[in-house]
């Protein structure tokens, strides 16, 4: 878990032309959330770097803009049908060591005795913006069937909350369907033999 500081410029001209123009420049089209004491601001910002930044596991970034750098988080991240390129990012601004509410993906881990079913994908922490990690961890190894993975079951990293009811199901575990045994060579006969005599 790291931070990133980005070099952004202010969107003087909005729309999606204009917005086709900055991608096809590599950059990214961006906007940072107004809260009670600052308002919406369009972006714009190298998209490679913003990649890089995300590989490196950087969660808590630093926008640089018009003479200021401000913290934030991404939000949501908009991507096109395929999912292969990047239409929007929309940052939040936090402050650095106040714990702030943000969406992260589960990892189930391990191999359970039975179907996992995931009822949910994503869920939401609270902790202080350094804190975010990549994914919440959730271990189902030799787990039975018919075991519900409840949200209270979650060993959750130190500093890091969950903000969901502690009943909420995360995963079922289900039973695995048995095969259907194959006929046996005689069985296949007898069925041959059936048919014939019905004809």
């Amino acid at each position: 878990m790291t931070d990133a500081k980005i070099d952004c410029a202010i969107r003087e001209t909005l729309g999606s032309r204009a917005s086709r123009r900055l991608r096809a420049m590599g950059r990214a089209i961006a906007s940072l959330q107004a809260d009670s004491d600052h308002p919406h601001v369009d972006l714009h910002f190298d998209e490679a770097e913003f990649h890089a930044a995300r590989r490196a596991h950087a969660h808590l970034f630093d926008l640089a803009f018009d003479g200021k750098t401000e913290s934030a988080i991404v939000r949501e991240l908009q991507w096109d049908a395929l999912g292969d390129t990047l239409l929007h990012v929309e940052f939040k601004r936090v402050i650095r060591g106040q714990k702030t509410e943000s969406s992260v993906p589960l990892a189930f881990t391990g191999t359970p005795a039975g179907i996992l079913n995931h009822e949910l994908d994503t869920v939401t922490i609270s902790c202080i913006p350094s804190l975010i990690p990549d994914a919440i961890k959730v271990s189902v190894d030799g787990l039975e069937p018919g075991t519900h993975v409840k949200a209270s079951d979650v060993q959750m990293p130190e500093g890091i909350d969950l903000v969901l009811d502690p009943d909420t199901e995360i995963a079922v575990i289900s039973e695995i369907k048995a095969a259907a045994p194959e006929p046996q060579e005689g069985e296949e006969a007898a069925e041959g033999e059936g048919e014939a005599t019905a004809d």
